[in-house]
């Protein structure tokens, strides 16, 4: 009986263990992350002749492609028809997240170092196969909610997409917008939602 005990409990302990550390599922954070802004396109992409046409081909390229943030089930998001994305519940510290557009079937992103509940905004992204570029690295912003009347740095940096990116302090009520798509501006069609 002790036998059958000892040997039932190591099958329960190798079921629960998961694989290696780097291996696992990440569990819901307490302190998720938000990860906002907007893909330009896809790099190497024929543009259209026209504008209409490029509105055109761009919406369909943007409704065609997904976006994910590996070894996560809790975070959620999505693209945008004006190629605005949002992805909500990202783990803090170390994730990446995956986009598969065509022409560009294996980009991400990588974030490092980004503090719990922070807001990470990644304005004009290019998507290209095994990673992505930001047109305008200075663009990048990473904001944390702190007791200040206006936004200051921290003194601490993350790394964005490959670029260091300064962790600003900024009033809680400047962070409302953390859960809401970007506008991208430009010519883009407005986004539809069903």
């Amino acid at each position: 009986m002790t036998r059958r005990i000892f040997a039932m409990t190591i099958v329960l302990l190798a079921a629960c263990g998961g694989g290696e550390k780097g291996d696992s599922v990440y569990t819901m954070s307490r302190n998720p992350v938000s990860v906002r802004g907007w893909i330009t396109d896809v790099a190497g992409a024929q543009k259209a002749e026209t504008v209409e046409m490029e509105i055109a081909r761009r919406t369909q390229l943007f409704q065609s492609s997904s976006v994910w943030v590996e070894k996560s089930e809790f975070a959620s998001g999505g693209i945008a028809e004006n190629g605005a994305f949002i992805v909500l519940d990202v783990p803090p510290m170390n994730a990446t997240l995956g986009f598969n557009a065509p022409g560009a079937e294996t980009a991400k992103i990588v974030l490092q170092n980004v503090p719990g509940s922070a807001d990470v905004f990644i304005p004009d992204v290019i998507l290209e196969n095994g990673g992505a570029k930001v047109l305008d690295p200075k663009a990048i912003l990473v904001r944390i909610a702190g007791d200040v009347d206006k936004p200051r740095a921290t003194g601490k940096t993350a790394i964005v997409a490959g670029h260091v990116v300064p962790i600003i302090e900024a009033p809680l009520q400047q962070l409302a917008d953390r859960r809401e798509h970007p506008n991208p501006g430009g010519f883009r069609p407005v986004a539809t939602f069903k």
